[in-house]
């Protein structure tokens, strides 16, 4: 399958094969916990101008999450086959995503969040077809964006943030998103993987603006 994929894809494809949850997080996922749930991670690309990452924007009228930047996903049906479905099909009801337009690259480690007791897997892939998407669930996501991967690496876009239950991690500030907890993290090692990140001072730290800080995703 990685041979079908563009070049810039492959250093991060082989290195995510081989990636372990201790990666991501330094929270063990504990055997028989946790409800099942997953995110797609969707990699594009414009012509000319480099690989993209798309993310969603949550309604800021959602009872928790609201206003947080996240990956297209949510927790698995019964009739989901697996990860994969899960990812591909909270993404089609959020945002729109035509499934065939999108190529699985892997499933990466299980991810367990104490807050919510989730286990989230992040399903990696290669929009291989892209086309528009939009708010399709208005109730739950507010904006849909394709940020530059150049823009996420960019040391002057890196941050970390402080929530008030003292939990500080990164988070990244482009196109007026904020992207910081879960999502953040994942993206951040995901840039360490390919070896497409850049130096960056953790000096600046700035406190979570309030209306996100519900428990930290």
């Amino acid at each position: 399958m990685t041979d079908s994929l563009p070049d810039w894809w492959q250093p991060l494809a082989s290195r995510a094969a081989t990636a372990v949850t201790a990666d991501f997080t330094r929270w063990p996922t504990p055997a028989g916990r946790g409800r099942p749930s997953a995110v797609l991670v969707l990699l594009g690309e414009e012509p000319g101008a480099g690989p993209d990452v798309l993310l969603l924007e949550r309604a800021a009228t959602m009872r928790t999450h609201a206003g947080q930047v996240a990956f297209p996903g949510g927790a698995a049906d019964p009739g989901d086959p697996g990860a994969t479905g899960t990812a591909l099909r909270e993404a089609t009801e959020e945002v729109g995503l035509d499934p065939g337009s999108a190529t699985v690259v892997t499933e990466l480690p299980q991810l367990w969040i104490p807050v919510s007791d989730f286990v989230v897997t992040p399903v990696l892939a290669w929009w291989h077809a892209p086309h528009q998407v939009y708010p399709r669930a208005t109730d739950e996501v507010s904006r849909v964006a394709r940020l530059p991967v150049a823009a996420l690496a960019d040391p002057a876009n890196r941050l970390r943030v402080r929530h008030p239950s003292g939990y500080v991690g990164p988070a990244f500030s482009v196109d007026g998103l904020l992207v910081w907890g879960f999502t953040a993290g994942v993206l951040a090692t995901l840039l360490e993987l390919a070896g497409w990140a850049r130096p960056w001072s953790q000096d600046r730290v700035d406190d979570l603006p309030r209306e996100q800080a519900w428990p930290v995703r």
